[in-house]
């Protein structure tokens, strides 16, 4: 496999989208692993029966990219600082 180098950015293969999409689609259909009727949005599907989730590719509409998302944090906001965790438990291992 070969890496790419750190910083370098995959080809931008909808440059020229610039539209703005369309609102998804609800859409319906069986689970494929136990048969519970499920539903989804543009094709895309998660079992809340047996935890089946189908791959992201076979939906009918390419997924939007993360600057077409209208909830998207100005640039330059960062994400907020994590608490630290609770203590360690005594006897727990890694204490």
């Amino acid at each position: 496999m070969t890496r790419r180098p750190h910083g370098a950015h995959a080809p931008d293969t909808y440059a020229d989208s610039t539209a703005p999409l369309p609102a998804p689609e609800l859409t319906e259909a069986e689970c494929r692993r136990c048969g519970t009727y499920i539903a989804g949005l543009d094709g895309r599907y998660a079992c809340g029966v047996c935890g089946w989730v189908n791959d992201h590719s076979e939906g009918h509409r390419r997924l939007p990219r993360a600057d077409e998302d209208p909830d998207r944090p100005p640039a330059g906001r960062r994400r907020p600082r994590q608490l630290p965790g609770p203590p360690p438990e005594a006897g727990y291992p890694g204490a």
